[in-house]
């Protein structure tokens, strides 16, 4: 029985590329079953694959194999990876922090080394740009329809050596809440932050309160306002913002029915500080 295999990438649907890496899949077994994650993730932005697959790993049964391509050091000797979470999912990536969001949520038990000389594509050719195609999604496919076996793919290797990208962890200082702006919900332009939901608690945060809000980019002021900590955006009128606790349960801002991240200019990482405290009114 093949097992579902779910791909993310940077390469967009405008040309060939995601229908090759499916032609390849089927050429394993053709009743593999083929998901898309996403394949819009900016062109080179690790930091965002690696959020994309903490949000939706989880959400997968056992033995689903991810393929994620977000490979700027395609070619180079960068190692491919295949991790194995404590569900037993499996995920075929470069070794180039795409695995970053998965390490530190504790979701991953244990990683091996892609041995690339072997599990590649008999006739991929002289071209070392496409390892998408003629590497992960090959090796994924064979995996996923149990031609090899996760022991096959290659040596053990130890979690804390796999690369990571730095990542500022949320933190309580006092009645302070201190985060950053981790990804946006890019379609209505909400702004996720790192900051836990159980954060709430510790400072005595209730549904209803006030709270004062910063976002600072850099040190930046960028955004300064009190704004409503509600259940959904439901809770404010149309185009005003709200703090409220996103699906992965985190702190997030929103303006109801608008995009706070078009109308802030706002992105994602550590340089956009978020800072969050109860208002007493």
């Amino acid at each position: 029985m093949t097992q579902a295999l779910v791909l993310q990438s940077d390469f967009g649907i405008s040309d060939g590329a995601v229908s090759a890496m499916y032609g390849v899949a089927h050429s394993i077994d053709p009743k593999i079953r083929i998901f898309d994650l996403t394949h819009d993730i900016p062109p080179f932005h690790i930091w965002e694959a690696s959020y994309r697959l903490v949000q939706t790993v989880p959400y997968w049964r056992k033995e689903t194999v991810f393929v994620s391509v977000v490979d700027p050091g395609v070619g180079s000797n960068r190692k491919s990876i295949v991790a194995r979470t404590h569900a037993n999912q499996f995920i075929l990536t470069p070794d180039n922090g795409t695995l970053t969001h998965l390490v530190q949520s504790g979701l991953l038990a244990d990683a091996r080394i892609l041995d690339d000389t072997i599990h590649r594509l008999p006739v991929m050719g002289e071209s070392y740009t496409f390892h998408g195609r003629d590497i992960y999604a090959y090796t994924g496919a064979r995996l996923s329809s149990q031609v090899i076996s996760y022991e096959e793919v290659g040596p053990l290797i130890p979690l804390e050596s796999l690369v990571l990208l730095e990542r500022q962890v949320a933190a309580q200082q006092g009645e302070v809440l201190h985060g950053i702006i981790e990804i946006l919900d890019v379609r209505f332009g909400n702004v996720w932050t790192n900051i836990p939901a159980a954060f709430t608690r510790l400072i005595g945060l209730n549904i209803g309160c006030r709270l004062g809000v910063e976002v600072m980019y850099n040190k930046q002021l960028i955004f300064s306002e009190t704004l409503t900590f509600g259940h959904s955006f439901a809770d404010v009128e149309l185009g005003v913002g709200l703090v409220y606790i996103n699906s992965l349960d985190q702190l997030a801002i929103a303006l109801n029915q608008s995009s706070f991240a078009d109308r802030y200019q706002v992105g994602i990482g550590n340089e956009w500080q978020v800072r969050i405290q109860k208002v007493e009114e």
